[in-house]
């Protein structure tokens, strides 16, 4: 597929398919088995296929749809030991279930909300995320430590550098960053910008100096190992980008929380702008954007449109 010879497929997909028809062989409950199989196919796949039309899967994408199937027959099971079916759910079920285990079994909540939706189950209320110490934001000063260090020690690797600048500057997670192409970078000798979201935005000065310097090493790295690929962050398996995990673990080498620094980001973000604004340079959905402009304290929502320059 990297070189032409065969169509494009997206390998995730087909590794996922492979593992959904090995999972639902192993559920006898007949109705069990037709109700996950319904939430795969209209639920799961739909989403899958129009995340890849876009550009390749990632393992972690894949990895959560395995997670969902998997805690939702674990449900299933739960409820019919309890002497209940799904149409008869009472929310003390849904409490009781997530008491036992909350870490695990948030995945099956994607599947709880479909039924929900497509009246499959009564409309209940699902517990909300306790969000603990290891997941709570970093604080802004400690944040703007991170990304000093980040520019100025030449001593840590430039591909972490890079990340590492992408996650604390422009709140972007780790799947996207291993997205990134080479095209995605413009550099027109005054300016450089990285094509997140539109428009593309511009990367300050030292930023731009550490882009430029990443860009022109990348494809002199030992595991750049297909000139056809143009990924940012090239994975060791020809055409497929870096695996997100891995980049998850360059970054907390040289001391950068992905999943706090990117929400420390963000909400900073949505403070200095228009939640719109910001969803749409960086890639976030509005929803997203203006839910945290509400967790972070702004006024966004009484921002006056049009024009401002006069």
């Amino acid at each position: 597929m990297d070189s032409g010879v065969l169509p494009r497929a997206d390998r995730q997909i087909l590794l996922y398919q492979r593992w959904l028809t090995e999972r639902l062989a192993t559920i006898e409950d007949p109705e069990h088995h037709r109700l996950l199989r319904h939430f795969a196919t209209w639920r799961q796949m739909r989403r899958l296929r129009a995340t890849a039309a876009k550009g390749p899967l990632g393992r972690s994408q894949t990895h959560q749809a395995k997670q969902e199937i998997t805690q939702a027959g674990a449900f299933l099971t739960w409820l019919a030991d309890r002497g209940r079916t799904i149409e008869h759910c009472r929310q003390a079920d849904l409490d009781a279930w997530h008491t036992e285990k909350p870490a695990t079994r948030r995945p099956a909540q994607t599947f709880l909300r479909w039924c929900m939706k497509t009246g499959r189950m009564p409309r209940l209320t699902l517990p909300p995320q306790v969000i603990t110490q290891d997941q709570a934001p970093l604080h802004q000063h400690r944040r703007l430590a991170m990304l000093r260090r980040t520019l100025n020690d030449d001593s840590l690797p430039l591909r972490a550098r890079v990340a590492a600048a992408l996650v604390l500057l422009y709140a972007q997670p780790v799947t996207r960053i291993v997205r990134l192409t080479v095209d995605d970078v413009v550099d027109d000798a005054t300016t450089v910008t990285v094509r997140l979201g539109d428009p593309p935005s511009p990367l300050p000065e030292p930023v731009a100096d550490l882009m430029r310097a990443y860009v022109q090493s990348c494809w002199h790295l030992p595991y750049a190992n297909s000139r056809s690929s143009r990924w940012l962050f090239p994975g060791r398996q020809p055409g497929q980008p870096m695996n997100p995990v891995s980049l998850q673990v360059h970054l907390r080498k040289i001391g950068v929380p992905p999943q706090r620094g990117r929400t420390a980001a963000i909400r900073q973000l949505v403070l200095q702008a228009p939640a719109p604004v910001i969803a749409k340079a960086l890639g976030y959905h509005d929803k997203t954007a203006t839910r945290l402009v509400t967790e972070a304290g702004g006024t966004w929502s009484r921002y006056a449109p049009g024009e401002h320059t006069r």
